[in-house]
């Protein structure tokens, strides 16, 4: 245990969080038990260990562990958890978990056993914590930790401290607010290095961040989606080229039957492949209004834009770039459906992304989200001001 403290007190010392993420508001910390789940490289070790400094300090009350140590093959978490709430802790911070067997029955059995510990747990984005998950469905609080929003990138890197907007207030004051921010910054300096490498938050480390982005994504596929989802070592390559092929032409139509004969395997596999990486949040799925898996989506996106950049022998084309943005800014916050002609529906909004100079589309309750724009009009708004939704 002392060894944990130990671990525990430099870490929380040394932790370097320099934009604050609005998750941390939005958790309820009263919970007993909450699952921060999110993408391979978004930050969650960093959240933990915010979270531990703000409300804690050192105190030895909250402790910070992770399923890396060896210490977790000969000892249960059971035990472990019973000797830290025996010395008087009361909040602990579990990393990595799924790589503990029986992660989801210990987490019920400290929930069931120790009515005053709160434990707050990291998981990837593909692990079930609610639907299908029967040990803890009915106890966790499951959260999502997604990558930074062109807000907090920009409040990092020119040192601004902007909030965040609803859908509503953007639409109902979007001039106002984009000639406010402009009066302080000017976003467009800095969106075009946030569509090639701001959303994880490793572009601050000191290494190449393609290079970086390309072994976290083989991580995802290694260990996010065979190993969690159980899948064996010889349909790695099978997944690797189906991701390949998407990520070379989306945004697209997903035609399953192309696809299952340029993999060699069936059309079931190939849409189960889809939505694993999916879950490991490599892709968007864009469905009609009604429809989800497993029908077929109605168009296949990259999660983010980076990972069109990474895998892009050329520059992107601006409108897989500009409609890739928009989705993943929307579908942060809201439910996002197809809408008419290729847009997105947000309630009864409906969005798309223009590249400058195209000519506008003009509709009823339809909003132009146009690039290089600093400041709108009407039905106009800048695609910058939706990065500032999260």
């Amino acid at each position: 245990m002392e060894s944990f403290i130990r671990t525990h007190r430099y870490l929380v010392e040394h932790v370097q969080s320099p934009v604050r993420r609005m998750l941390m508001d939005e958790i309820d910390w009263n919970d007993r038990l909450i699952g921060i789940k999110g993408s391979r490289g978004v930050g969650k070790t960093t959240f933990l260990l915010q979270y531990a400094k703000e409300h804690f300090g050192t105190s030895s009350k909250c402790l910070y562990i992770n399923f890396n140590n060896f210490y977790f093959t000969q000892h249960s978490l059971v035990d472990f958890a019973g000797e830290f709430y025996n010395r008087g802790g009361r909040t602990l911070l579990i990393d990595q978990t799924f790589k503990y067997e029986n992660w989801s029955k210990e987490l019920r059995e400290c929930y069931d056993k120790f009515p005053e510990l709160h434990i707050v747990f990291s998981g990837s984005s593909v692990m079930r914590l609610i639907d299908g998950n029967e040990d803890l469905s009915d106890v966790v609080k499951s959260y999502n930790l997604r990558g930074f929003s062109f807000r907090e990138y920009l409040n990092l890197q020119a040192g601004t401290s902007f909030e965040a907007y609803s859908l509503d207030e953007i639409l109902q004051n979007h001039e106002k607010i984009a000639a406010e921010i402009n009066k302080t910054v000017k976003p467009l300096w800095y969106f075009p290095d946030y569509l090639h490498h701001g959303y994880y938050p490793f572009f601050l480390e000191n290494h190449n961040y393609s290079e970086n982005l390309l072994k976290t994504m083989n991580m995802m596929l290694e260990v996010d989606i065979l190993l969690i989802k159980q899948i064996e070592l010889k349909y790695l390559s099978k997944i690797r080229k189906l991701l390949h092929i998407l990520m070379n032409t989306a945004p697209c139509a997903l035609n399953v039957s192309q696809l299952s004969v340029e993999i060699e395997t069936s059309r079931a596999t190939i849409m189960n492949y889809i939505k694993y990486l999916q879950d490991a949040r490599l892709l968007n799925l864009l469905y009609p209004a009604g429809e989800t898996f497993p029908k077929k989506p109605y168009r296949v996106f990259l999660h983010n834009t980076n990972l069109l950049y990474a895998v892009s022998m050329s520059k992107p084309e601006e409108k897989s770039v500009i409609d890739t943005y928009l989705y993943n800014m929307l579908h942060a916050r809201y439910k996002v459906n197809a809408g008419k002609k290729g847009t997105f529906l947000v309630g009864g909004a409906e969005f798309t992304a223009c590249a400058a100079g195209q000519r506008m589309r003009k509709s009823p309750n339809l909003y132009n989200a146009i690039n290089s724009l600093e400041v709108g009009k009407e039905n106009q708004i800048p695609l910058w001001l939706f990065g500032f939704l999260y």
